[in-house]
């Protein structure tokens, strides 16, 4: 919320006195010591009965209040004052006859916050209706801006679970197929990450898949994620053929470039399947290794290039794999294998081909079951990073 918002959010209120005085004198008099006070609006109550319910209808910045009054007592206003939600807060000086140490204790534990003996010099009463009454308002504004706050913060949290569950919505449904079988999980660690992927088929022959990660997490990252998302589904990059990963790397870095997306840049990998003669061809723009696994060898399938967006006219280099019958390919973010530990270790992407290689492809249950597992190492449910993972089985 900016500051011009938060300004227009609070009321500008003026110093509103209230004097509860049954002598008629009195009241006459405090009137005009305030009358040469533009700022000060004065009111008076005579009918100690009616002292509360005038109060809270007025809204005074100030209680002045008279402890000698017919049919109730000043203190036991005071006490009703403090025991009043619209008044418990609004502050009471006490007016008396005389200096008692006894009344003034007594006065000060029931509430009051100060005591003045009647009637005080127009100096000494005018400061001190300013000093009490400044420092009211300043609880009351600071009381509507910590509410204006609260209700922008309801609502940007009710516009950021509809962003989160638009860029949820925009990853892709599993597939199953004679030639291609996928299962994912995806956990961002805020409710907009900066992770997202996708799959679709080029043509008949040739099924492209891809996962980004964008530096950072929240509504940048988020946006920019969605953005690149969007260019790698509709295929929109000019001049690009989809089919040829090196080519897309290079687009994706000549339309992202960081300095044109507030400095943020993103890593990726791109590859296509060819079902007929079962070759992945591959690059990856600063992003971890893809995992091919064939029983128990497991192999790294990398084209070490630099990040998306980092320097323009970069040549990307694309490299191929045999994907023999039967294998799975993992793809997922650096969130799946950097955790760090309660000892400050880090579990590592060595260690996640490890578990990789001892554990059965088992549907979804195989990703749930290690993002349990790195919960457990991070001993906490929530890890530092976007968790993303994608599993093609090619049968």
């Amino acid at each position: 919320m900016s500051d011009e918002t938060l300004n227009a959010a609070v009321t500008d209120y003026g110093i509103q006195v209230l004097l509860v005085d049954d002598q008629a004198m009195v009241c006459e008099m405090v009137r005009r010591m305030l009358a040469p006070e533009k700022d000060i609006t004065f009111h008076y109550c005579q009918d100690a009965t009616k002292a509360i319910q005038t109060a809270a209808e007025l809204g005074p910045t100030v209680i002045l209040q008279d402890l000698v009054m017919p049919e109730v007592d000043g203190l036991a206003l005071v006490r009703y004052y403090r025991a009043h939600p619209k008044l418990k807060d609004v502050p009471l000086i006490v007016l008396s006859t005389k200096e008692e140490p006894a009344t003034k204790a007594e006065a000060f534990a029931l509430g009051a916050n100060d005591y003045l003996v009647k009637l005080p010099d127009r100096v000494e009463l005018v400061a001190r209706i300013r000093y009490h009454s400044r420092a009211y308002i300043n609880l009351l504004q600071r009381n509507e801006a910590f509410e204006a706050l609260r209700k922008s913060q309801e609502e940007l949290a009710h516009d950021i679970d509809r962003a989160s569950r638009y860029v949820m919505s925009l990853l892709p449904k599993p597939v199953e197929t004679e030639v291609v079988k996928t299962v994912w999980r995806y956990v961002p660690t805020t409710q907009l990450g900066g992770d997202s992927f996708g799959y679709h088929w080029i043509d008949e022959d040739h099924f492209a898949f891809y996962l980004l990660d964008v530096c950072g997490h929240g509504v940048g990252s988020a946006l920019l994620s969605v953005s690149a998302l969007n260019s790698l589904r509709s295929q929109s990059l000019p001049d690009v053929d989809f089919r040829d990963p090196s080519a897309v790397l290079s687009g994706m870095n000549e339309s992202y470039q960081s300095e044109q997306h507030g400095g943020l840049y993103f890593t990726l990998f791109y590859g296509v399947y060819n079902r007929r003669d079962r070759i992945l061809a591959h690059a990856s723009g600063g992003h971890p290794p893809a995992i091919l696994r064939h029983g128990n060898e497991l192999r790294e399938v990398l084209s070490g290039n630099l990040m998306i967006g980092g320097f323009p006219k970069v040549k990307f280099a694309s490299s191929t794999i045999d994907v023999p019958p039967g294998s799975n390919l993992y793809l997922f973010s650096d969130g799946v294998y950097e955790v760090t530990m309660p000892d400050e270790s880090m579990w590592t992407f060595d260690d996640l081909a490890a578990y990789l290689r001892n554990t059965q492809p088992e549907g979804v249950a195989e990703i749930d079951a290690l993002y349990a597992k790195l919960q457990e190492l991070h001993a906490h449910p929530v890890l530092e990073d976007d968790f993303s993972m994608v599993r093609l089985e090619f049968p």
